[in-house]
């Protein structure tokens, strides 16, 4: 291709003096009014007893938090020893846990002192703990705290 082939191509500029302010969106009347209402006037819902937020399931969170691993100093809870706390609408308790290990030396005691703790906690009707090792524990389990008051954060 040769230059006399190429075609050229100018950059135009145009100088104005004002732009036209382009149009605001408008809401009709009646909508503009009453859009939000059903959301701000909305109360937050109550947690079922049983379930996440609720007054029984954090009580059970709580009585786990107070009982301590014999070997390292946190709670079971934030150790993330504790898999699941499922909780029916009759107070009835189901915890999955696990253990550091299999061979740790509160595999016979602490699923007891669990049940009991759980079930001394008020509207529990009855407590029971499933002692699971699938999936293993591991550290990278362990809320942030627990790492913190162990030196690995």
């Amino acid at each position: 291709m040769t230059d006399n082939n190429r075609e050229e191509s100018k950059i135009v500029i145009e100088e104005v003096e004002a732009v036209e302010t382009p149009p605001k969106a408008r809401v009709d009347e009646a909508r503009q009014r009453d859009y939000l209402d059903g959301f701000l006037s909305a109360k937050p819902s109550a947690a079922p007893a049983g379930e996440p937020g609720g007054n029984l399931y954090d009580g059970i969170i709580e009585a786990l938090k107070e009982i301590f691993d014999p070997e390292i100093p946190v709670n079971i809870y934030d150790l993330g020893l504790i898999y699941g706390v499922d909780v029916t609408d009759d107070g009835h308790a189901v915890v999955t846990m696990t253990l550091t290990t299999p061979h740790c030396p509160v595999a016979e005691s602490m699923p007891g002192e669990v049940e009991l703790r759980v079930g001394a906690v008020p509207g529990v009707g009855d407590a029971q703990v499933n002692l699971v090792w699938d999936p293993p524990w591991d550290p990278q389990k362990m809320s942030d705290e627990a790492k913190l008051e162990l030196g690995m954060l």
